[in-house]
């Protein structure tokens, strides 16, 4: 389920970098309900792109912000209550990460699915019974 987190340079530290994309991991996971889930864990993945200050923009101007996208298949977080969650904690996230160099509301999150069958991980397309499948049988 691939995460991808846009900031511009100088906005993370290599190491808060990390500790942003662990949190956001987490955050999936466990709003998810699926924490230790092996096969949840070894796909969720991702990229952390860092531009050039002059390229992340809020109104048309570079601004300190930071955008926060996940990718994810029609069956997962599903509820209104789930997406309303992992925004929420995507947001607490990467506001900690930033250690007061990011306003709050300079996050922005949003959430993609993919159609029923267009989810392919290692060449496999998978359907949402062939992930609920896989899912459940790799339950702790």
């Amino acid at each position: 389920m691939p995460i991808t987190l846009t900031i511009p340079e100088g906005l993370l530290s290599p190491a808060a970098q990390a500790e942003a994309f662990a949190g956001l991991t987490e955050a999936v996971l466990e709003v998810s309900g699926l924490n230790g889930n092996a096969f949840m864990t070894s796909n969720v993945v991702g990229s952390i792109n860092v531009l050039p200050k002059e390229h992340v923009l809020v109104a048309g101007k570079p601004a300190e912000a930071a955008f926060v996208e996940l990718k994810l298949p029609e069956i997962a977080l599903a509820t209104p209550e789930a997406k309303r969650t992992f925004i929420e904690k995507a947001t607490d996230v990467v506001e900690r990460a930033a250690a007061g160099r990011l306003r709050r509301e300079h996050i922005w999150s949003n959430i993609v699915y993919a159609p029923d069958g267009a989810w392919g991980i290692a060449g496999r397309s998978y359907d949402n019974n062939d992930l609920i499948g896989v899912i459940t049988g790799s339950a702790v």
